[in-house]
């Protein structure tokens, strides 16, 4: 596992270094607007994973590599329980609003009852889980980092199917999720590709090539799918590092556009833009219809960008320094800032009713508005 992680400990080296590109300062911001602290709380410190925080019904659920698994009111921040999973845990939390997954660097797999953490039942999957399981569908999805996809039965955790595909030698070692559409689970691979499945039996629907590896060194191609595909509408997107950032049809596969862009953490999207965070910093939104470049934003370069989270009329995204940028989303001007002083915000901001919440790697969440 050393040698998979290669590649992101080498881009997350490279801008700390000494030698290395350094941060960009803070831009000035000359008018800033107000940014609102609605509540905060604490779960417990990352280490070296991320943990992202789940939404679900009117809930916030939250882990920690601790083992800490909490649920909290959304609107007041409120813990309605907090237990421990009994193991360390290694990436953030699924849910359907009625169970809560969770997963560690072992393969062990957690489910628990959303409305009291008791435990439900545990499984294990071939190796470390470093993206939140999907719940969907009667189903806890759990994608493995050896390429694997292992569907689990809600209500006992039985398995009910698996999808697999030959392990790489060399991968970015970062989060990269599912998402569920229906009847079908959207899951980014390395090599560039996207593949869509079948909920009722794990098989494959279409796949869809978002980059092609290319160069002359194992390390130059490296083309993973980073961060989880992300669906709206009739459409599903995907980013990868050193490649593209692209949209397909969710029914067929067929693309609808894609556009050159290396990345660490995946793509975002709204009505109108696709918003990704390229491995150097610069933000930039693409135009959903056909791919045009609407704007960047490279003021932030070297900054360890979180992935850039649509919120309204701005756009989110965290940093090494726990910084909370807004940008406007139709120009990509800074609007306000936010310092959380509680680590890097490693983790995509988490849009809530009336805000977004963030989850600092030292455990601490904000819920902000402007």
């Amino acid at each position: 596992m050393r040698f998979w992680a290669l590649v992101l400990v080498l881009a997350l080296a490279a801008c700390s270094s000494p030698s290395g590109p350094q941060p960009a300062p803070l831009p000035e911001l000359k008018e800033s607007a107000r940014v609102r602290a609605l509540w905060s709380a604490r779960t417990g410190d990352a280490d070296r994973f991320i943990f992202e925080p789940a939404l679900a019904e009117g809930a916030l659920f939250t882990a920690a590599r601790d083992g800490t698994v909490m649920r909290l009111d959304a609107a007041s921040g409120r813990s309605a329980w907090r237990v421990s999973a009994g193991t360390p845990l290694s990436g953030g939390v699924g849910t359907d609003g009625r169970m809560v997954a969770v997963a560690n660097e072992h393969g062990d797999v957690i489910a628990l009852d959303a409305a009291n953490g008791e435990r439900r039942w545990s499984a294990r999957v071939s190796s470390e889980v470093i993206a939140p399981p999907a719940v969907a569908a009667g189903l806890v999805l759990v994608r493995s980092i050896d390429n694997r996809v292992f569907a689990f039965d809600a209500k006992d955790g039985m398995r009910r199917w698996l999808y697999q595909r030959a392990p790489s030698s060399l991968i970015i070692r970062a989060p990269s999720g599912i998402a569920v559409d229906g009847e079908t689970a959207f899951v980014g691979f390395a090599g560039g590709k996207l593949t869509a499945i079948s909920l009722a039996n794990g098989g494959v629907r279409w796949e869809a090539t978002v980059a092609l590896p290319k160069g002359g060194t194992e390390l130059e191609r490296v083309a993973d799918v980073v961060g989880d595909p992300v669906v709206q509408g009739k459409e599903v997107c995907a980013a990868t590092y050193q490649g593209r950032v692209g949209c397909y049809e969710t029914a067929s596969g067929r693309q609808v556009w894609a556009r050159d862009i290396s990345s660490l953490t995946g793509v975002s999207l709204d009505a109108r833009y696709a918003f990704v965070a390229d491995d150097r910093g610069t933000l930039q939104a693409f135009d959903r219809t056909n791919g045009r470049s609407v704007w960047k934003q490279d003021k932030l370069a070297n900054r360890q960008l979180s992935l850039p989270q649509p919120v309204g009329e701005v756009i989110a995204v965290g940093d090494l320094e726990g910084y909370v940028h807004f940008v406007a989303r139709d120009t990509g001007a800074f609007v306000a800032r936010y310092a959380t002083r509680g680590g890097p915000v490693r983790a995509a901001p988490l849009p809530l009713p009336g805000g977004v919440l963030v989850q600092t790697q030292d455990g601490a969440l904000h819920a902000l508005a402007l």
